[in-house]
């Protein structure tokens, strides 16, 4: 029994089981207010799972790729949530369940997963298709880029505003189901801070 939560886009909160699958999922797609949701999102997660904390076996992460501040908000949620819980904290590449959620839906072959990273620049991470175990296989990316700049023009594209929590963590339960690794716990914001190292104090004079 895993919670699942990932803010790379907007704010997807989940519940789920390896064998029951997904017991809840909320949303809420405005990419401004990961902050002000996130909460309130977990605790319907989990009330409409009827699932008490002390059932979860972990916490799930969507790593991004996402924009900074929101990105952040989800994965320091979920890392004090599993730590409030005394549960490890499991990473999952964000664009794997979007991926996930094609293949399962029934498409195939080379796929292009890309989400809106603002300033007019786009995340993508391309995909070769569905393993043996319906899990997605990345070929290339995450990668960021312009609209027009996008690379794998030829593989089918797929535009996404929400990433699933609730496939974030069925991806997240397959891998430990068949012993398959997780991803590092590295945010993959893709792009520098806007803010730079101070250069020193400033002198005053009068």
């Amino acid at each position: 029994m895993l919670l699942a939560i990932d803010t790379s886009s907007g704010t997807s909160v989940a519940v789920v089981d390896r064998d029951a699958g997904v017991l809840s999922e909320v949303v809420e797609a405005d990419t401004m207010r990961h902050a002000e949701v996130v909460g309130t999102l977990i605790r319907e997660a989990l009330d409409i799972a009827g699932v008490p904390v002390s059932a979860l076996s972990g916490v799930v992460a969507g790593m991004g790729p996402g924009p900074f501040t929101g990105l952040r908000v989800g994965i320091a949620a979920a890392k004090a949530f599993a730590v409030g819980a005394g549960r490890p904290l499991v990473p999952v590449v964000s664009h794997d369940a979007i991926a996930a959620e094609h293949f399962g839906s029934g498409g195939s072959g080379p796929l292009l997963v890309v989400t809106d990273a603002r300033r007019r620049e786009r995340y993508w991470t391309a995909y070769s298709g569905p393993d043996e175990l319906g899990l997605p296989v990345r070929l290339d990316g995450p990668g960021l880029a312009k609209p027009d700049q996008l690379p794998h023009a030829e593989f089918v594209r797929v535009d996404a505003d929400v990433v699933s929590a609730g496939r974030l963590g069925m991806i997240a339960e397959v891998r430990f189901a068949n012993k398959r690794p997780f991803d590092p716990d590295e945010p993959l914001y893709l792009r520098s801070p806007d803010v730079t190292p101070s250069a020193g104090p400033k002198r005053v004079s009068a």
